[in-house]
């Protein structure tokens, strides 16, 4: 049988600030179907990849293969074809303070296609419940939510094109526990009724041990392991032992295990 070709595949990729080194011959590659998270310490390079990505950063040399296109390679208009192909949510919401977040869960369907308003106001009031936000919802504004039902409404918008790839950058940072774990099964949801690809960043151990099907953990400007979480488990790697020998670990651990 053939083996599916990587969703993302990076070869090489180095990424300098200056004579600041952030990636240096990292490799990298996500399957198609699979909940991929990125982890490492502070300034490990998790949000320059992310943002390497999707568009929005050129590494310094190397190659990143999105959906089958080499991104370095396209031209405006194949860019713009390919970003319509995936969906991205921010990690402080990235969602528009002058617009409801009706309006702002549309954006994408009123910048990308020819439906009428009726339509759009529609298909954002669905994707909203998809999420587990009322229509009510969609009529406030960004400031109006909770820091829950903010996540929910930005993860709404990335899903507004019915993408192929979603992005998820640290999407329960500032939440409790309870509304981590809200979005927590919100992303399985999403994952089991879309059958999406998904790459995530995140500091969240819960969600890694119980969302995620491998993780990839950044030091040394490199990946210096990828898999699930019960193979990171057994490396003796002082960067991923951190992972799994504090008490939190090994709480997120045993709430997976239970």
């Amino acid at each position: 049988m053939t083996t599916p070709a990587p969703v993302i595949r990076m070869r090489k990729v180095c990424t300098r600030f200056g004579s600041h080194i952030v990636h240096q011959d990292l490799d990298l590659e996500v399957r198609p179907g699979e909940v991929f998270a990125i982890v490492g310490g502070s300034g490990a390079g998790k949000s320059v990849l992310l943002r390497e990505m999707i568009m929005l950063q050129r590494p310094t040399s190397g190659t990143i293969e999105v959906l089958g296109n080499d991104i370095a390679a396209l031209d405006e208009d194949a860019s713009l074809a390919l970003r319509k192909r995936w969906g991205v949510m921010f990690q402080h919401g990235g969602l528009f303070s002058s617009l409801t977040v009706r309006e702002n869960v549309g954006l994408p369907l009123r910048e990308h296609g020819t439906l009428d308003d009726d339509l759009i106001d529609a298909i954002a009031d669905w994707k909203l419940s998809l999420v587990g936000l009322a229509a009510e919802a969609g009529l406030k504004y960004p400031d109006e939510l909770s820091g829950g039902m903010l996540k929910r409404a930005s993860l709404s918008r990335a899903i507004a094109l019915d993408p192929e790839l979603l992005f998820l950058d640290e999407p329960t940072s500032g939440l409790d526990p309870a509304s981590a774990a809200g979005v927590d099964e919100l992303i399985r949801r999403m994952h089991t009724l879309y059958g999406l690809t998904i790459v995530l960043v995140t500091h969240d151990l819960d969600l890694l041990w119980q969302v995620c099907d491998r993780v990839a953990v950044l030091g040394e400007a490199r990946v210096l392991a990828t898999g699930s979480m019960q193979e990171l488990s057994k490396l003796d790697h002082p960067i991923i032992r951190g992972y799994f020998d504090d008490p939190r670990a090994r709480k997120a651990r045993d709430r997976a295990e239970s």
